[in-house]
């Protein structure tokens, strides 16, 4: 890849090689996309069912990297994600052996399902993408991104996500249901072999190399942001720290999410700058889990959400 033309060209073709096996998730592929190329972390929420799993699948075959995935269970360990070290007699010494989290793509699943101790395990390596076991730092990669997943409705069993943790997910992404024509779609699929429980009827060849992958990620960074954007993403992160409706605002950290997510979709949508609707169609995912809704409101029945785009509709766009 030498030019904007040819990059634009590829993420195209990574698209449409999960949305070929994604049917009606356009919105959430270029969300998530963005964001891996953006070096970030994704919170995927969504009912079981929605093919959360398959689109990270997918993606990770499409970006030919290393996947991985964990389980996240009540009785899972720090020790069962990180790996352990263990005494050899042979040697006489202690061994690494890895745990699963030494991969590219990680999908944590259900992560709000294993209690703090163990969530706590992945602070480190999502935020220096490095994991510490017994005094000894180990380096998981520049590809290395964390996928995770949790059901919005069932909070039996479950340990919410300290905001500490939160704050370390670029995104926090909803899948909903897709159209009833993407649905009946999916069902011609399944007619025509495709089954999302055998990996070889929907497991695409790789698009790109994982050269290409960091190539791409370079070029985001690359990405042109005016001034006049970057004062519009600050007035959205600093409006949700004076609105009313919320006890906890957004974070410089918001701040700087809501930019590098705004440079990678724009690269995403073909373009080498960023623009305001790229701000403001990426804010409610950058921000809905970096702030707090006021208890009264949340007893009204109204969302963060809510609040963001009432802070979007607010704050004035350049033009």
């Amino acid at each position: 890849m030498t030019d904007l033309t040819e990059t634009s060209a590829v993420l195209q073709r990574i698209r449409e090689t999960v949305a070929a096996r994604v049917l009606g998730q356009e919105e959430v592929i270029d969300q998530i996309l963005a964001a891996f190329i953006a070096r970030g972390h994704v919170l995927l929420e969504g009912v079981p069912g929605t093919a959360k799993t398959l689109m990270v699948r997918v993606l990770a075959a499409a970006l030919d990297v290393r996947f991985g995935r964990v389980q996240f269970t009540p009785d899972l360990m720090p020790s069962d994600v990180a790996g352990v070290s263990v005494y050899q007699e042979s040697s006489r010494a202690f061994e690494f052996r890895p745990g699963p989290i030494f991969t590219d793509l990680l999908l944590a699943d259900e992560i709000n399902r294993a209690p703090a101790k163990t969530q706590s395990a992945l602070l480190e390596a999502m935020q220096e993408r490095q994991v510490t076991v017994d005094g000894v730092t180990h380096s998981l990669g520049d590809i290395f991104s964390v996928f995770a997943t949790q059901n919005p409705v069932e909070y039996e069993g479950t340990y919410p996500l300290p905001e500490a943790q939160l704050d370390r997910f670029l995104v926090n992404v909803r899948v909903n249901y897709p159209a009833r024509s993407a649905e009946l779609a999916m069902l011609a699929n399944y007619s025509d072999g495709f089954d999302a429980e055998r990996a070889e009827t929907f497991m695409p060849a790789p698009v790109v190399t994982r050269e290409e992958v960091l190539q791409l990620r370079s070029f985001a960074e690359n990405v042109n942001v005016t001034p006049e954007v970057r004062e519009y993403i600050t007035d959205i992160v600093r409006a949700t720290r004076e609105d009313a409706s919320l006890t906890l605002g957004a974070s410089p950290r918001a701040a700087v999410a809501l930019f590098r997510i705004s440079r990678a979709a724009a690269l995403v949508a073909g373009r080498d700058f960023a623009t305001p609707d790229d701000v403001k169609q990426h804010s409610l995912p950058v921000l809905r889990h970096r702030v707090l809704l006021a208890p009264e409101l949340q007893v009204e029945g109204r969302s963060t959400d809510d609040v963001i785009n009432a802070v979007l509709a607010r704050v004035p766009a350049p033009k």
